[in-house]
């Protein structure tokens, strides 16, 4: 009898019974098969998946590298500062969690949602900042809710600390959140969306020297994503020193001289071209933008119409007035235009065609020689010896000061300036250049644009005798442990030949501006250090009839149509040491408004060389 057979004798029930037994030991028989591959076959990706869902591998941000001055006194350093962050693949309900915290920081649920929603570009349990430098009152709110908050972390981290708050704010700069071209770019290849990078100034150039490494935390979390333990930690290694050639002290003092009025002030070494003080005003806080600047805020820089956001002292470009005379002289002087004895009389105006130019002193200043034309700052004996020497001539020996090009500002922002030239207006606007341009080019106006970093380039030269120096900001470089990385060199961009006899009637009239009676600058004078300088006053407007002088004079003009204050400086006379550009917009008058601000800078300069020379320093 077959198989068939036998199977077709047995009960219903009995087949029916045999069919569920096979097809239940076929169940199992995978089920032991599944289990084997699982616990077997595929055991260690499975334990690891296990790991990685009870624990998190958390960032530990690196604090930024600090910054000095030049005698080791920190400029810029970092605070510990709390952070409350989420981590969004363990939060369940998103609107319950935002409501309830929005109550807990006292702050808009539309502000969390924004920030929620930035965190959506963050790598898998990267924690999503809510809200920044909260204080510790908020800290322990949150902490002591905990329980009712899966998913939201508390965190220290550092935070930049501006120590000299706006003072050298445009120097420093400050930080932002990354953007998606930087993100894009080689040049941020170690950072990741959320993170804090340099905007502008020192904090964006040299941002891979400051950034640091970051270390890691991995900790254990509950089911709610809840931080049970800290399992390992791999500490973060700070980012690297810079030391400036800047001098704390020195640039308090100019930030006190400075006061509440708009402008720019420098002052530059004048043997190797560090940069010892540098101020632009208005300025702004730094630390606004380390905790985060509130959009009204950015609004009220922005709109600011004395523009503080903008580093004036090298990106404001003003007409240098009569600061530019001393170029103007020389050229002469090396042309044989002039000697020290040639006498131009001045009668208060200068007439060329049918135009009439006038001396900023009305009642003239008579029979003027080079020394008195400097001293009391003769505009008519300018306009002459400017007509007779040229326009080209006079544009090649300001260019050669460093005028009209970048001087090498090792950081962004720099501006060029103008100094015009018949080829510069023939490409500028097709028109030929007249004689009457070169008289008004002859005093600093017109076409010409100068920025105060120029302007100090310039003086420098001019009290070292010929050497343009490339500003110098960096003084050296040390990694976290104190380790060399980069010195920069002093750096000599070309040397200005002039005869003895030039240097000295030059340097002769700028000691004249300060120490001799009618001179421009004689509120900048000092007892026991003589200063050579000059004052300067520019038009930011033209005026087109004498009642609107007496009306300037008066004082009744609007700030806005106020002529701006230079002044230029370098001391001592005969062994210089520090040169000084002070530009105060709508100052009035270079000599009363600009020259204290250099005045101050000076002497406070030459008090501290003294007290640390005292100190062996």
């Amino acid at each position: 009898m077959g198989l068939d057979a036998k199977w077709t004798e047995l009960p219903e029930v009995q087949r029916r019974f045999l069919l569920f037994s096979v097809v239940v030991a076929i169940i199992f028989l995978l089920l032991i098969l599944r289990l084997w591959f699982l616990q077997i076959v595929n055991h260690e990706e499975y334990l690891e998946r296990s790991i990685r869902n009870r624990t998190r591998v958390l960032s530990l941000e690196a604090p930024r590298g600090p910054i000095y001055d030049r005698n080791e006194v920190l400029l810029v350093d970092n605070r510990p500062s709390f952070r409350i962050s989420v981590l969004r693949q363990d939060v369940a309900d998103r609107t319950k969690l935002l409501t309830r915290l929005a109550e807990l920081l006292e702050v808009d649920r539309d502000v969390l949602e924004q920030r929620w929603q930035k965190g959506r570009h963050f790598p898998i349990y990267r924690p999503v900042p809510l809200a920044t430098d909260v204080s510790r009152e908020v800290l322990e709110r949150i902490q002591e809710q905990g329980v009712d908050l899966p998913g939201v972390l508390t965190e220290v981290r550092p935070v930049r600390d501006y120590l000299e708050k706006g003072s050298v704010a445009h120097l420093i700069g400050y930080l932002g959140e990354i953007s998606e071209e930087e993100l894009a770019s080689e040049a941020y290849h170690q950072s990741r969306a959320g993170d804090l990078v340099g905007k502008v100034a020192l904090e964006k150039t040299f941002e891979p020297f400051l950034q640091g490494e970051k270390g890691r935390r991995l900790v254990e979390v509950d089911v709610k994503g809840k931080l049970l333990r800290q399992l390992q930690m791999e500490s973060a290694r700070p980012g690297n020193k810079l030391y400036l050639t800047l001098d704390r002290e020195l640039q308090r003092a100019a930030d006190e001289a400075f006061g509440e009025q708009s402008g720019a002030a420098i002052a530059l070494d004048v043997e190797n071209g560090d940069i010892l003080a540098m101020l632009s005003r208005p300025t702004f806080d730094p630390a606004l933008f380390a905790r985060g600047i509130a959009s009204d805020e950015w609004r009220e820089l922005l709109n600011d119409q004395r523009h503080p956001l903008q580093n004036k002292v090298i990106a404001g470009q003003y007409s240098p007035a009569s600061t530019f005379k001393m170029i103007v002289a020389l050229a002469a002087l090396r042309e044989g235009i002039v000697g020290t004895k040639r006498e131009i009389d001045c009668q208060g105006d200068f007439k060329l065609g049918g135009s009439r130019f006038r001396c900023w002193k009305k009642a003239g200043h008579g029979p003027t020689n080079l020394k008195k034309a400097l001293r009391e700052s003769c505009d008519v004996w300018f306009y002459q010896v400017g007509l007779e020497l040229g326009i080209d001539k006079l544009s090649a020996a300001a260019k050669e000061f460093g005028l009209g090009a970048p001087v090498g500002y090792p950081l962004p922002g720099e501006k060029a300036g103008v100094i015009p030239s018949q080829k510069w207006k023939r490409a500028r606007f097709k028109q030929p250049w007249y004689a009457g341009e070169t008289v008004i080019t002859a005093i600093g106006q017109g076409f010409v644009l100068t920025t105060p970093i120029q302007l100090a380039v310039m003086t420098a030269a001019l009290a070292n005798g010929g050497k343009v120096l490339k500003p110098r900001l960096i003084e050296r470089i040390e990694d976290w442990q104190g380790n060399l990385l980069l010195r920069p060199e002093t750096e000599i961009v070309r040397e200005i030949s002039y005869s003895d006899a030039a240097w000295k009637a030059i340097k002769q009239g700028l000691v004249a501006v300060v120490n001799e009676p009618r001179g421009t600058g004689q509120i900048a004078r000092l007892e026991d250090v003589v200063i050579a300088g000059k004052t300067g006053t520019s038009q930011v407007v033209r005026r087109k009839s004498d009642e609107e002088e007496e009306l300037d004079e008066g004082g009744d003009v609007p700030y806005r149509f106020r002529p701006h204050a230079l002044f230029v400086a370098y001391a001592p006379a005969d062994k210089p040491k520090i040169a000084v550009a002070v530009v105060v917009e709508h100052g009035q008058h270079g000599g009363s408004a600009a020259g204290p601000i250099a005045k101050t800078i000076i002497e406070r300069y030459i008090t501290l060389q003294s007290a640390r020379s005292g100190d062996g320093g």
